[in-house]
């Protein structure tokens, strides 16, 4: 470790609000990483519960804390973060999430064998116990739809994630130059969903993110989905933002904004609403076959949804 004025090697963002229950697990596993050469900004939204307390009760001079007097939303509190971090390399760590012990080493070591286009790295996460529905999704997406043709670069990767081909979690995962993220704009404070796409394609529009092919994050599935009103206003403002570069994967032959409609289509079927989704539904998306396979998939999931609401409604 560096002495205690000198600038750390990583910042560890963890932006919080009512987290009380998970924070702590999520700031001992950024303490419990083998590159110790760190400190982490946990920075609290607001919360009424005893998120402060539990902080404040964690024993090692590198978390600091940083207190928002109100709710202002978790790009606001990333922002903060990125504010106040000093370290060279900043990595962001959802309250609710965890990382392996390993994690930040093995990324420092992809980044320490590239040339310095490479700004950033990624890795892959887990989620445990998924449900059988989480499984079938999983299989769904292995052998029944596409791959990803990129899984690292800069405008190649940048083409994977409009198209929505990978997820990489970047709210646990990334890993990023300081100065980098500086030259962005930060994250989108007007966005409740997408803010860390918007952010990742401001990255790579500075440089290249390389790709860590282990799982080195757990992310439980909290739900906290934004409503499908919410998911039709943020991919609005989202691609939006970056309609030039849009435009000219559309020119190549990249059918960005089928693949949104499609997306906020599967969002209103999941939640039983067809009628609502079907008026996103153009007839170019019928074209794939694969489609038809989404649109069947997407009716069964609303359609139980529908039914465990009645259910609920008539056990009243």
């Amino acid at each position: 470790m560096t002495g205690a004025d000198s600038p750390p090697r990583v910042s560890v963002v963890i932006p919080t609000y009512n987290r009380a229950d998970t924070v702590r697990r999520a700031i001992e596993s950024a303490l419990a990483q083998t590159v110790t050469d760190i400190e982490v900004v946990v920075v609290d939204d607001g919360s009424t519960d005893d998120t402060a307390a539990v902080v404040a009760g964690i024993d090692d001079e590198r978390v600091r804390y940083i207190g928002h007097e109100g709710n202002r939303g978790r790009s606001v509190a990333r922002n903060t973060g990125i504010d106040a971090a000093r370290g060279e390399y900043v990595a962001f760590l959802d309250s609710d999430d965890h990382w392996l012990p390993g994690k930040l080493e093995r990324q420092l070591d992809e980044l320490s064998r590239r040339s310095p286009e490479w700004i950033g790295v990624y890795c892959e996460f887990l989620t445990p116990k998924p449900s059988a529905l989480g499984r079938t999704v999983d299989w769904l997406s292995r052998e029944v739809f596409a791959a990803p043709n990129a899984l690292e670069g800069g405008r190649e990767l940048a083409r994977e994630i409009l198209t929505v081909n990978v997820l990489m979690g970047p709210g646990s995962t990334l890993l990023v130059e300081r100065e980098a993220l500086l030259a962005t704009d930060g994250f989108d404070e007007e966005l409740v969903d997408h803010e860390d796409w918007d952010l990742v394609l401001q990255l790579l529009a500075r440089g290249k993110i390389a790709h860590v092919d282990e799982a080195l994050v757990v992310v439980p599935s909290s739900g906290g989905d934004p409503s499908p009103e919410e998911l039709v206003d943020n991919k609005r403002r989202f691609l939006s933002r970056h309609a030039d570069l849009i435009r000219e994967f559309e020119a190549e032959g990249t059918h960005i904004n089928r693949v949104h409609r499609l997306h906020i289509v599967a969002v209103f079927f999941q939640n039983g609403r067809f009628r609502d989704g079907l008026a996103y539904l153009r007839p170019d998306a019928l074209l794939e076959p694969k489609n038809w396979v989404r649109l069947a998939w997407w009716a069964v999931i609303g359609t139980r949804s529908r039914l465990k609401r009645a259910g609920a409604a008539g056990g009243r």
